[in-house]
């Protein structure tokens, strides 16, 4: 009987030990697949998320918290209009933290991953060093509760998309594209639009920025897109804001007197704030397959235009004393970047361009 139990507990431990074994090859196989979308451990010291800015509207009336939940009853309040915050913290973080914007029909998500489940700007330079904020603007994402109602509609528009943010022209892939051709991907992409909830004007979300900037102090502020136009105005607003790394802006902010025809960032603004810019270093990124000349698609025309007043702001910022630099790619040899530079197949490599910058602007302390 003792010879017998023996047996048992020594089959015990070679059982213990194949099951261990097991998930040792499992853990390797598990390490192994996932190395192409990661760098290794990330040690975060902190992170959470938090609102910031926003309004709060009360309705005519008075409550009663008698009545059932779904009774419409006047007296209560609401509160939105502010942006939604996640936010990761590395050990030994740099002094600037990096604050991330997105554009339209975007959410933060744009800087979190790519298409194809690759690490985004955010993981990127988290890597590096920086603490990075990530933020859902009003009306958008996780900030979705708005004060003043809109619509959404549900009209079929990917195809716009893809060819509006140079892809391509649907259905065809640009030549040399920076993005993944592959199904799966361009369906992640398609996904990632966002809609808004809400009728959300630029100084609501400018005013919800600043808040972000009051709470997570000094800072670099990245903006894509259609997230350049408020960015300007923050950094305005703001004085937190030392630095600014534009991807795509679709329109910029003039001094009064100095709008050119096309902008699409509205009015100009009185000289005293405009020369907050030139007290901050600036860069802006645009990518490929834009044209020198007039196209017969409306998509590259439209980002022709934008460039070119790009190259005219910097012009103006600088002729008062700033430091704007306009980068468009292919005129330093990197090609087939789409609208999503950040998150293109060479997202790394358009990362280590930047981080050049930052170091060259003593912003990487």
């Amino acid at each position: 009987m003792k010879r017998k139990t023996a047996d048992y507990k020594q089959m015990g431990k070679q059982r213990s030990g194949i099951y261990l074994l097991v998930i040792l090859v499992f853990g390797i196989a598990s390490c192994v697949s996932t190395k192409p979308h990661s760098s290794g451990n990330l040690i975060i010291k902190e992170q959470g998320a938090f609102s910031a800015g926003g309004t709060v509207v009360k309705s005519e009336g008075e409550f009663d918290a008698l009545k059932p939940w779904n009774v419409q009853q006047g007296g209560q309040t609401r509160h939105g209009d502010h942006a939604d915050v996640f936010y990761q913290i590395p050990e030994n973080a740099k002094r600037y933290s990096m604050v991330f914007l997105h554009g339209y029909g975007q959410s933060r998500r744009s800087w979190q991953t790519t298409a194809d489940g690759r690490e985004g700007f955010a993981d990127i330079f988290l890597r590096k060093g920086y603490g990075v904020y990530l933020v859902d603007q009003p009306g958008r994402g996780d900030a979705g509760q708005t004060t003043k109602p809109g619509q959404i509609t549900a009209t079929p528009d990917d195809q716009t998309w893809f060819t509006q943010f140079r892809i391509g022209l649907y259905p065809s892939f640009n030549e040399g594209v920076q993005f993944p051709k592959d199904e799966k991907s361009l369906d992640q992409f398609y996904r990632m639009m966002t809609p808004n909830t809400g009728n959300v004007d630029e100084s609501t979300i400018v005013n919800a920025m600043s808040a972000v900037f009051d709470r997570t102090g000094d800072g670099i502020l990245f903006t894509h897109s259609a997230g350049g136009s408020p960015g300007w105005k923050t950094a305005i607003q703001n004085s937190r804001v030392k630095a600014i790394v534009a991807i795509e802006p679709g329109g910029f902010t003039f001094p009064e007197g100095e709008v050119p025809e096309g902008n699409r960032g509205g009015k100009g603004v009185p000289l005293n704030e405009f020369l907050k810019l030139t007290k901050i270093p600036i860069v802006v990124y645009y990518g490929d397959y834009i044209p020198k000349e007039e196209t017969n698609a409306a998509s590259l025309n439209f980002w022709r235009n934008v460039l070119a007043t790009a190259r005219q702001w910097a012009k103006v910022v600088n002729a008062h004393g700033g430091d704007a630099t306009i980068v468009h790619l292919p005129e330093i040899g990197i090609r087939g970047n789409t609208h999503f530079i950040m998150s293109d197949l060479n997202n790394g490599q358009i990362a280590d361009q930047l981080s050049k910058w930052l170091q060259q602007k003593g912003l990487d302390k």
